[in-house]
């Protein structure tokens, strides 16, 4: 069985790294020249679905190489008002809890990106363009690429993101929605001096401070891990200019509200004059919120607009699949856009390794492998896309009613427990 994968994301390495381990022939196409040109400064944190996953498909190295990295983020999640008055806290119970390969972890994208790279030299094929593919004799898949070579596979498999190509030829009736919700996200470095600026709880965890209003801020606390020894790398030995992106401790900040609340060409506006129109956004909040914004670097700001994918409905299981955002791509106002991105890889994984060993066959396996994919994606989905618009709402009373059952769920803890039985997962 030859498999052939488009898109060198998260998902599509976490693919390759365990389709390669179960000796399954397979070939990563990725349109970008070298490693180096994937570069992303931002962390993200993984759960235990993708932490999973990542130690399901990597190999022992890989897995010792990432756990090195990555740091410890901690399950705890607050709620504030704007005036940073604790709504809810979320997570208390398991804090110091769980197996080591489930806990949840914050990682570099970059980081990341270099521990999926090793060990993949000769799978990975860089500078290749996908333009399309056709079907061929006895079942198979052609793709075509720019350079006007083509590849030949039993299962083609889309992981090439938000604006995949090989959704938009499998599936063209399936795009993205415009949320009508905008963000604009910045850093706010933590050197101590900057640290000393803010309470404790927005310099460790995250939080979400949501006001009467129509508008909300996601404040997340990046910390760098403290080194350990990496194992030795058997494929590329670094990715150029990470170190010092990867090294800084910083909060993130993003601030939603309505898009139709903000200029008709804010997307077009410089950084710093977005960080100051947020800032002036924020009168009557607490001053460290404001802190954030105002003393961050205002090279990190940058416009959001939110999109999602809308409900995945079912179609025909054939020699075509699509992984990651190409199939669901979510707002990040729920933090599993790369969570399930590698659940995918975990999943299709399992099926294909049942292909290999003459199990099952490879459209069963591939439509068993859909059916479970849309019902985990369709509720995060569903998930990132109400807490969109819930932050964008001018709907009053629904907004003061929630803030009052957090209080509520705060003071009753088997309530919170009932309530937020799977927060972050």
């Amino acid at each position: 069985m030859r498999v052939l994968i488009i898109g060198g994301g998260i998902g599509g390495l976490c693919l390759a790294h365990g389709l390669r381990e179960a000796g399954i022939d397979v070939a990563v196409y990725e349109r970008t020249a070298a490693g180096a040109d994937w570069l992303q400064g931002y962390r993200i944190h993984l759960n235990p679905d993708g932490c999973r996953a990542l130690h399901d498909c990597l190999p022992e190295r890989g897995w010792a190489r990432f756990d090195a990295t990555a740091g410890d983020a901690g399950s705890l999640f607050r709620f504030y008002d704007q005036r940073l008055g604790t709504l809810a806290v979320l997570g208390e119970e398991r804090r110091g809890q769980g197996e080591p390969v489930l806990r949840h972890r914050s990682v570099s994208r970059i980081r990341l990106r270099e521990v999926l790279l090793d060990g993949l030299d000769g799978v990975v094929r860089h500078g290749r363009e996908f333009i399309g593919y056709e079907r061929i004799a006895g079942g198979r898949t052609r793709a075509h690429f720019a350079d006007g070579g083509s590849a030949d596979a039993d299962l083609l498999i889309g992981a090439d993101g938000s604006n995949s190509r090989v959704r938009g030829q499998y599936l063209p009736e399936l795009s993205r929605l415009d949320t009508g919700v905008f963000n604009v996200a910045g850093r706010y470095p933590l050197s101590a001096e900057a640290a000393a600026r803010l309470p404790g709880e927005l310099t460790h965890g995250s939080g979400y401070v949501l006001t009467p209003r129509s508008d909300a801020m996601f404040v997340s606390a990046w910390r760098s891990p403290e080194r350990a020894p990496e194992p030795p790398s058997d494929g590329i030995d670094g990715i150029d200019g990470v170190d010092g992106i990867d090294a800084e401790d910083y909060v993130l900040w993003a601030y939603a509200a309505a898009r139709s609340s903000f200029p008709a060409d804010v997307e077009r506006w410089e950084p710093s004059a977005l960080r100051d129109l947020v800032a002036a956004r924020l009168g009557g909040w607490a001053p460290a919120l404001r802190t954030l914004v105002e003393r961050c670097d205002p090279g990190t700001v940058a416009p959001v607009p939110l999109r999602s994918m809308p409900p995945l409905h079912p179609w025909p299981a054939s020699s075509v699949t699509l992984l990651g955002d190409a199939i669901h791509n979510m707002t990040p106002m729920a933090g599993i856009g790369a969570n399930t991105a590698l659940r995918d890889a975990g999943v299709l994984r399992r099926a294909l390794i049942e292909v290999a060993a003459g199990r099952r066959a490879l459209l069963d396996a591939v439509a068993g492998y859909e059916q479970e994919m849309r019902g985990y994606a369709n509720r995060a989905i569903g998930v990132s896309l109400s807490n969109a618009e819930r932050a964008a709402s001018d709907a009053r009373l629904p907004r003061l009613a929630f803030r009052t059952v957090l209080r509520v769920a705060q003071a009753v803890p088997p309530l919170k427990r009932a309530m937020f039985a799977g927060h972050g997962t």
